[in-house]
């Protein structure tokens, strides 16, 4: 009984450490310097809402700003007019809070508070919930339980997390994705958003939002200093951090996720194996791979190399494109497929910087380019093939439509202006797959350049890829809302 009470003690002190508002009435300055993601908007509204008795599960990898987002949502909740003292975070990874149960700790702060009987609404925030054995149980009891109460809580081991809470959250938990940075979001926090303007941009007869550059030369340095320091909201603001991202990255986010949350969640114990193989990947983002030649190159077996994969994409660390034919029908038997870091600044970190001539540029401008889709879950793959008498060709982005059984868009990712100078001769695949499957328009991406070119086989739309990638940011910004109808 005496250590109970001892620990009590230590549990509350730390939780006082830990909520500051609670006598400061605002959050850390710390903090509250930090500019804000621009998720925060939607994010923020679904927290407010009481009407839905619902928990929010914040997921995504280590290190965007998933805990930055939560104090920014209680600095916002205290702007509003809730009491500081109706606000707790409790961060469950606190060593000292092991094994104990989230109602317990929820019942400590309220005793810390002085509110032990209080029937007062309040917002209770857990982070790194995935270190709680069970949060799962525990989060929909307390849910079922203190209909008063607006309970958050926030897990970088994002794939887990969403399978466990659409296993025991039904009807209880919303989940939420926090992506790394958008380079629409990159370029709005480096106070550079005046060099964009929308435009309209022709789509199957209709015009649509796009954006131009008033300084495209200006744009497309801050896109390669988004592919080296762009998925991080730390690494943005510190000249200290890119000086040495890989100590930053590889420390903070790449060994913790491989050597800690991954053999946790999945008993993986070969960790040296794994790391290997999320070398390599890195190393050649964008490129086209089988379990063949992955196995004989790494030296895994096949079975586990899937797993591994799955591991990788569970961790938000990689993502698995599919590959179409050339009538943009999957293959029956997954032979090849391509391997994007979901962050291409990931590769920086590991290796080193690149510059616009580098000869990996084209891979990680692709790379940069599917990673303002991969947070939308967007029904895409790419088009490759090489197969009976048909000309080996290859389309970057395909946009595959299930009912129809046909491709509703294509997009080829160049960072090159010769297919605007020559079309004829540069896009020869793309000319071939629009022919193929009725496509009348497609985008092709550039440098610098961009309008229409009218082929005989349809129109293709040109334009810079920053600005293609900024557009896709935003775009996947406003789809986030209008999934939460906002």
């Amino acid at each position: 009984m005496q250590y109970n009470e001892f620990l009590e003690r230590q549990i509350i002190g730390r939780l006082r450490v830990d909520n500051p508002w609670w006598t400061e009435n605002e959050i850390a300055p710390f903090f509250a310097e930090m500019h804000p993601r621009l998720y925060l908007d939607i994010f923020y509204p679904l927290v407010e809402d009481l009407s839905i008795r619902r928990a929010i599960i914040l997921m995504g990898p280590r290190r965007v700003g998933k805990t930055v987002m939560i104090y920014h949502t209680i600095q916002r909740l205290i702007s509003n007019g809730v009491s500081p003292q109706n606000i707790i975070y409790i961060s469950v990874e606190t060593p000292i809070y092991n094994k104990i149960l989230l109602e317990q700790l929820f019942n400590l702060a309220k005793q810390a508070l002085g509110k032990e009987n209080s029937k007062e609404t309040f917002y209770v925030f857990f982070d790194e919930i995935q270190y709680l054995k069970e949060w799962e149980v525990n989060l929909k009891s307390l849910v079922d339980t203190y209909h008063n109460v607006k309970f958050v809580a926030s897990g970088s081991a994002a794939a887990e997390l969403k399978k466990r809470s659409d296993e025991s959250g039904a009807g209880r938990f919303t989940d939420f994705q926090l992506p790394p940075l958008t380079f629409y979001e990159y370029v709005h926090l480096k106070d550079y958003a005046h060099l964009m303007y929308p435009s309209k941009m022709e789509w199957h007869g209709y015009d649509i939002m796009a954006y131009s550059s008033i300084d495209i030369t200006k744009l497309n340095k801050l896109f390669i200093d988004y592919i080296n320091y762009g998925g991080y909201p730390e690494v943005v603001f510190s000249q200290r951090i890119q000086e040495n991202p890989g100590q930053f990255v590889r420390h903070d986010i790449i060994d913790k996720v491989l050597l800690r949350d991954l053999p946790s969640l999945y008993g993986i114990t070969d960790v040296q194996e794994l790391n290997s193989l999320f070398t390599m990947i890195a190393y050649h983002s964008g490129a086209q791979f089988s379990y063949e030649g992955l196995s004989k190159d790494s030296g895994v077996k096949k079975e586990t190399l899937r797993k591994y994969i799955q591991y990788l994409e569970a961790a938000f660390l990689v993502k698995k494109i599919r590959r179409a034919d050339d009538t943009a029908k999957e293959y029956r038997r997954e032979m090849m497929f391509k391997l994007y870091l979901t962050n291409p600044s990931l590769r920086c970190a590991l290796f080193q910087p690149i510059d616009e001539n580098d000869e990996v540029i084209g891979n990680m401008v692709e790379t940069a380019v599917y990673a303002q889709w991969i947070p939308r879950n967007a029904n895409i793959a790419y088009a490759n093939w090489n197969e009976g008498n048909q000309k080996k060709g290859e389309v970057d982005i395909v946009g595959l439509n299930d009912a129809k059984q046909k491709p509703d868009w294509a997009v080829e990712v160049k960072w090159t202006n010769r297919p605007y100078v020559n079309p004829s001769s540069e896009l020869k695949s793309l000319e071939t797959f629009m022919q193929r499957n009725g496509l009348s328009y497609a985008i092709v991406t550039s440098i610098s350049e961009s309008g229409k070119r009218e082929m005989p086989y349809g129109t293709l739309q040109f334009m810079p890829v920053a600005c293609y990638a900024y557009t896709i940011g935003e775009n996947t910004l406003k789809a986030t809302k209008t999934l939460y109808g906002l």
